[in-house]
């Protein structure tokens, strides 16, 4: 299937990213002697990714505000578009070698989420979605799963660690949740969850303390896919929030109530 022009863009974008991404990836096993060699090397390559991202972005729609985890905000002439961007979402991963990690690129209009693109390096899997066009797997078209007991699920999550967000409340959260589920997965990197219930791998998905750049683009797959994302109070303040469940109506649905309750 034939992309936009808009998607093009992003998709064009995101394979220029790839290539130094890829191949830092196949320097970072080179470096595990130390532990200050592989850290500085990753935030290098983030840095690195994210500046191609913004160039070939800006190129493309040079208005257009620019919002990435690295380099934070950038206003642009034209205040009612931003490029939402995640040059490398799973960092931890991409340090430790393992091949779970992507590149996130979302465009909010009039603060509504419009387009995203999640792409795999490794995998060569790249998730699209366009409001009203729906979502796609390397063209291929995509939707969310269809269970709807709670019982048959697969739910990923992230979870606190060291230094960041509340231990306390991840504890309930997984407790509340994972007797009442068929599995519990937290592969770390966002945007790659959000991607994966679009097209029906997982069944539905939370996170507390979870940035924009790091959704940004999901939001559009999971709608476009047929699920719901919302915050934990089920309002469209996942930004403001920092929080953010999806999945299909049903599980979503339950899933929050069980979130809801946990967090009192």
């Amino acid at each position: 299937m034939p992309h936009s022009a808009l998607l093009n863009v992003m998709v064009g974008a995101a394979r220029k990213a790839a290539r130094s991404l890829k191949r830092d990836f196949g320097e970072v096993e080179n470096l595990q002697v130390s532990m200050k060699g592989p850290a500085n090397f990753v935030t290098a390559a983030d840095r690195r990714a994210e500046e191609t991202l913004y160039t070939e972005l800006s190129k493309a729609r040079p208005g257009y505000g620019f919002l990435g985890e690295e380099g934070g905000s950038r206003e642009g002439s034209d205040p009612t578009h931003r490029w939402i961007v995640d040059p490398l979402d799973g960092t931890t991963n991409f340090l430790h070698g393992i091949p779970q990690f992507c590149i996130s690129i979302g465009l909010e209009r009039s603060g509504s989420m419009v387009a995203g693109v999640i792409y795999n390096p490794i995998t060569d899997e790249l998730f699209t979605a366009e409001r009203g066009k729906g979502a796609f797997l390397n063209d291929r078209r995509i939707r969310v799963a269809a269970r709807t007991r709670l019982i048959d699920t697969v739910i990923a999550c992230g979870l606190p660690h060291h230094g960041r967000g509340d231990l306390e409340l991840g504890i309930k959260e997984l407790s509340a949740v994972q007797d009442r589920v068929a599995g519990l997965r937290r592969f770390g990197a966002a945007a790659l969850d959000l991607a994966y219930v679009a097209a029906g791998r997982l069944d539905a998905y939370w996170e507390q303390n979870i940035s924009p750049w790091d959704m940004a683009a999901g939001i559009v797959l999971v709608r476009e896919a047929g699920g719901y994302a919302t915050d934990i109070e089920g309002g469209d303040a996942m930004f403001d929030k920092r929080n953010i469940v999806v999945g299909n109506e049903t599980v979503h649905r339950e899933l929050q109530k069980i979130l809801k309750a946990a967090g009192k």
